[in-house]
């Protein structure tokens, strides 16, 4: 049973926005004052991507837990109209894996950001994390650019040291 009369909800419902929510705008001025530049919802990628880093073959999708059903508390279903919200949030998972997928055989990495994921007390864990991925697909794009071997990459100038006799 909703709390809420019928128009109520309608009028919550329809000021929930698709672009530049909050979540989303916490993750572009981390990557912007991380130094990484990026373009938002672009249109010619399958999925309008909340974020492309085209330096990195990487795109990111901020997802809010409701609207794609995480397996976390803010994503269960709604006790009132549920065929309804069944389908939907059903039909909101398939599109998601398709678009994921449409981008890989385009040669994209993607990653999603859960809503949950950007509260306070784990925020800086998730964007460090974010940070890590990104390096690490950009090391394996320099990899494949100049097909480097996986045995020649040192991290220092100097061979190792040889231990034993």
């Amino acid at each position: 049973m909703d709390t809420i009369s019928r128009e109520q909800r309608s009028r919550t419902m329809s000021r929930i926005r698709s672009k530049n929510t909050k979540p989303e705008l916490l993750v572009r001025r981390f990557l912007y004052a991380n130094g990484f530049r990026y373009r938002v919802n672009v249109r010619t990628l399958p999925g309008s991507p909340d974020i492309v880093l085209k330096k990195f073959r990487t795109v990111i999708f901020i997802h809010g837990c409701f609207w794609h059903s995480h397996s976390c508390q803010q994503g269960r279903l709604p006790q009132t109209n549920v065929d309804f919200w069944t389908r939907k949030l059903t039909r909101n998972k398939e599109r998601d894996s398709d678009v994921r997928e449409k981008l890989r055989q385009l040669g994209w990495k993607t990653m999603i950001v859960w809503e949950c994921q950007l509260k306070p007390a784990v925020r800086q864990q998730t964007l460090q994390e974010v940070v890590y991925l990104l390096n690490k697909a950009n090391l394996e794009n320099l990899h494949k650019r100049y097909q480097l071997p996986e045995e020649t990459i040192r991290i220092a100038a100097e061979e190792p040291p040889k231990y034993g006799k």
